[in-house]
Order: structure tokens, then sequence, then C-alpha cells
């Protein structure tokens, strides 16, 4: 990704997170100083897989975002507090977030069908 122009813990402005968010994370938004992403699920069971996944990544990223959990949606928010404000921590993490919790195998063939179209086995809303 093009956002390694600068150190780990060097933030960003907000017109070049902004810019970096457009490019590479157009479902990703900057407000208060917080890059934030809203996943939109089908229902609890959904919500606590996103939560687990995102709580998993962060784990792995040693990198913790803050959350808002309700019965449908999560909203997930990061900001480098050390820093002080997006850092390129931040942008990495949101994209690894962005992918695992975005993946749809069925659209792209191969043994992993994905999940079908049916009511019953929905749990999160694609963009």
């Amino acid at each position: 990704m093009g956002w390694r122009d600068k150190t780990q813990d060097e933030t960003y402005s907000d017109e070049e997170v902004e810019s970096r968010l457009k490019e590479y994370l157009p479902h990703w938004y900057l407000e208060n100083g917080w890059i934030r992403r809203k996943y939109r699920t089908s229902g609890w069971k959904g919500t606590l897989m996103v939560v687990n996944t995102v709580g998993h990544l962060a784990e792995a990223a040693f990198h913790h975002p803050d959350l808002t959990v309700s019965y449908a949606f999560v909203i997930v928010k990061l900001m480098n507090h050390a820093a002080k404000g997006i850092t390129n921590k931040d942008f990495e993490l949101a994209q690894k977030i962005e992918e695992v919790i975005m993946w749809q195998p069925g659209k792209y063939g191969g043994a992993l069908e994905g999940t079908p179209d049916d009511p019953r086995f929905k749990y999160i809303k694609y963009d």
C-alpha cells in the first residue's frame, strides 16, 4: 500500500488520512480523530463473529480498536493513542480487518463456496 511513506508512529494530517481512505479503504471514514467503519450484520450471531474476528486481528497486531457493538452492527474505530493520531498502524490494521470481514470466497470460485444465498445462513451484509 502507498501509505508507508511515514515511520511507524508518525501521524498523518486529516487531509492525508482522507486521501488514503478514499484510495485504499473507501468504506472507512475519518471522524473526531478516528478512522471508522460500520459493519452491518444480520443479527447477534453475525455481530459476535465480527467482534471476535476483529479481536483476533487486533491482538495479533497488538494494536487495539475501540468497538461499538449492537444487535445488527459493529463500529470499529482506530487511532494510535500513543502517537495521538492516525498512523500506519491504523491503516494497516484497518486494511487487514477489511480484507477478512469482507472476504466472500464464493465470488472467486474454488472449493470454498461461501454462504448460500438464503436468509438462514446470512450473517453479514456485504458492501
